[in-house]
């Protein structure tokens, strides 16, 4: 029974561990400079994709069948 132990308790460790991490780095660094914030460079939205009108299955079989 105390063989399950660390496999049992290994992700909950791994998840203190990452929060634990990212506390840190929230609070006690300092913020970097180097990062552009989003109020300086705005995102411009791009154009959504055009994508190719593909041929209907059905008008393509009337094609074919029509053709012979």
């Amino acid at each position: 029974m105390y063989a399950l132990i660390v496999p049992v308790s290994t992700p909950f460790v791994l998840l203190i561990a990452v929060m634990a991490l990212s506390w840190w780095e929230d609070r006690i660094l300092p913020p970097t400079e180097s990062a552009p914030s989003s109020a300086e460079a705005p995102l411009t939205p791009a154009a959504p994709a055009q994508l190719p009108e593909l041929a209907r299955v059905d008008a393509a079989l009337t094609e074919e069948v029509a053709g012979r």
